[in-house]
């Protein structure tokens, strides 16, 4: 999954973009809320945490005008501002959580889960289709309860597919949750990674659309 980190605090914004990313994220940081603005245009991201108090343009302007172009993605406000005042206004704003600084990355990350899950309608933890599960909390993958070693870019295809049963994800798509801003791409990086998958979890669990991308296929 790819989270857009607005902070302008460097040590802080370095921290959790590199915590972040050992937990399986792609992490891309912007340091004043004008960048941000700019960065949730190109639609690529997941989540957003936010700081309130960023430079040019401030956190709670930048929700408030995302929420009303209609943009619904998730948003956990990151601050340190610890009033009730400032967290009933981040809310009431259209943020769905809040986090005070200093905070636990371990937190911040299952707070991001939590968030994802929502957005998607789940409640349960766990990604199960047919035999295999997955678990993004651990990055644990198991087929009929063996665990199997995936690589942290084979894992998130495979999340990402998961998380849309049904749906077809185009090469483009797949690449946008992979690597952010500072990753290089390489042009076959996605076969290769699905090829993995397929010689570890089976041939026919992702389907291809020719011409289009990648689904998985009916459970068996």
């Amino acid at each position: 999954m790819r989270i857009l980190l607005a902070e302008d605090d460097r040590m802080i914004g370095a921290s959790v973009q590199k915590g972040l990313r050992q937990d399986g994220f792609t992490v891309d940081w912007v340091q004043d809320g004008r960048a941000a603005e700019l960065a949730l245009t190109e639609g690529v991201h997941d989540v957003l945490l936010l700081d309130l108090g960023l430079p040019r343009k401030q956190g709670l302007e930048v929700l408030e005008a995302m929420r009303r172009r209609g943009d619904t993605r998730p948003v956990l406000i990151v601050t340190a501002r610890d009033a009730v005042a400032d967290r009933v206004a981040g809310l009431d704003a259209g943020a769905d959580d809040y986090v005070v600084k200093p905070f636990a990355l371990d937190e911040l990350a299952a707070r991001i889960r939590a968030l994802l899950r929502r957005q998607t309608g789940r409640a349960d933890p766990v990604l199960a289709y047919g035999d295999i599960e997955l678990r993004p909390a651990t990055r644990e993958t198991r087929v009929r309860g063996e665990p199997v070693a995936l690589s942290p870019r084979e894992f998130a295809i495979l999340q990402a597919l998961l998380a849309r049963p049904g749906a077809v994800l185009s090469r483009a798509q797949l690449e946008e949750k992979l690597y952010g801003w500072e990753d290089e791409v390489e042009s076959n990086a996605v076969e290769v990674h699905l090829h993995g998958l397929r010689r570890k979890l089976g041939a026919e669990l992702i389907r291809n659309v020719r011409g289009v991308g990648w689904m998985i296929g009916k459970p068996p």
